[in-house]
């Protein structure tokens, strides 16, 4: 078991919008272009406070998984609830948490992220790191949020190797700065487009009223069929539809395995504009070429860190406070466009970041599956756009 944080202080000569902490090469750095201004990571802990963790587990020939972690607002304040919105594209997958998100337009607490069957290992996780680092929080309830896609292609899925020791040192793990992406933290044995997927991330800056607000997203990749793939508006499925292993061993139906997306932004929103955001995610994904397959269970959840008074944590209901309103400030929905937009282009890039960012990988029971091949991929991209400018 492997746990670490997001990544290190970037070296000297270092470009983070060009590779992982760990030197994996990032979208860019293969010349795929994107619109919009990325933050300073280009990663959701672009938003300010927010930190995410990793637990990554490689053992023998059949352990491929993992837990991700994300604190909205850092370890030191998981228990003030923020504006929330959730949306479902499809619901073939789990978001714990996701009807008191429904019903408050709020959560509080850590997101943890890990594999189908130890979703709920996430959820007591939670629970039981809470419990431990501020056992305040636990005299009330909590209602965590613990979501998974499937990696029982790659993973002994069965084997209870998620455990909550596990989730505690993903949590505990958690910073800011850089984020590793591809076969990392819940992502460790994903896929996407049949391509090795898996933890991905990407960010955007938005100006306005006089400042500057940062979205950012977090998306567990593990969706699509190799036939569907868009990169840049590139149609490449056809083109790279060799060396798919997946389509001969893999028993359910082509594109099933779910997709995660955490979108947050330090922008003031109202709980319904948080749903918008989520939404929106379809959009961003759709540009990398998925259609939704029914086999795929795609939960997003958008939340914003601002307007952090406004919203009483949980454990105040026992004890009592005065009365009193409280008051949000938030983006007129007139002017909210230009957010919708870095949503968009910010799930697109940290699809194709967890599709770069990734090696071949061999798991349980022999199967394999090819990460993304690089040069071929910067070759019929560059191709492209030298025609279209033709």
């Amino acid at each position: 078991m492997s746990g670490h944080p997001a990544g290190p202080a970037v070296r000297a000569g270092d470009d983070p919008h060009l590779s992982t902490p760990s030197g994996k090469p990032r979208a860019r750095a293969i010349g795929i272009p994107f619109a919009g201004r990325p933050g300073r990571w280009n990663a959701i802990t672009d938003v300010p406070g927010l930190e995410v963790g990793y637990v990554t587990l490689i053992e023998g020939t059949d352990v491929r998984t993992g837990v991700t972690a994300i604190h909205p607002r850092g370890k030191e304040r998981p228990g003030s609830p923020a504006a929330a919105g959730f949306h479902n594209q499809n619901g073939n997958g789990e978001m714990t948490g996701a009807a008191w998100i429904e019903e408050s337009g709020t959560f509080a607490g850590p997101v943890v992220i890990t594999n189908t069957h130890a979703v709920g290992v996430g959820h007591a996780g939670i629970v039981a790191w809470t419990h431990q680092r501020h056992p305040g929080l636990t005299e009330a309830w909590l209602m965590p949020v613990s979501a998974e896609t499937w990696d029982g292609y790659l993973n002994d899925i069965n084997g209870h190797h998620v455990s909550e020791s596990a989730v505690v040192a993903a949590l505990d793990a958690a910073a800011g700065g850089p984020v590793e992406e591809g076969s990392v933290g819940g992502g460790t044995g994903m896929n996407c487009y049949a391509f090795k997927g898996g933890s991905g991330t990407a960010s955007r800056l938005v100006s306005y009223a006089g400042s500057e607000y940062t979205v950012g997203a977090f998306v567990q990749a593990n969706f699509g069929d190799r036939h569907e793939l868009v990169l840049a508006g590139v149609p490449l499925g056809q083109a790279l539809a060799d060396d798919n292993p997946m389509a001969e061993h893999f028993s359910a139906p082509p594109g099933a395995g779910s997709v995660i997306a955490v979108v947050a932004t330090d922008a003031p929103l109202l709980p319904g504009q948080c749903r918008a955001f989520a939404r929106r995610v379809t959009l961003g994904l759709a540009r990398t070429g998925t259609s939704g397959s029914h086999f795929s269970g795609d939960l997003f959840l958008a939340f914003s860190t601002a307007n952090e008074s406004a919203f009483a944590p949980s454990v105040t209901a026992f004890y009592g406070s005065p009365d009193q309103l409280a008051r949000l400030e938030f983006v007129p929905w007139g002017h909210i466009d230009p957010f919708f937009e870095a949503v968009v282009q910010a799930v697109e890039e940290a699809v194709v970041n967890a599709l770069v960012a990734n090696e071949d990988m061999t798991g349980r029971n022999g199967h394999r599956t090819p990460a993304l091949p690089r040069d071929r991929v910067r070759e019929l991209v560059a191709a492209a756009i030298s025609a279209r400018g033709s």
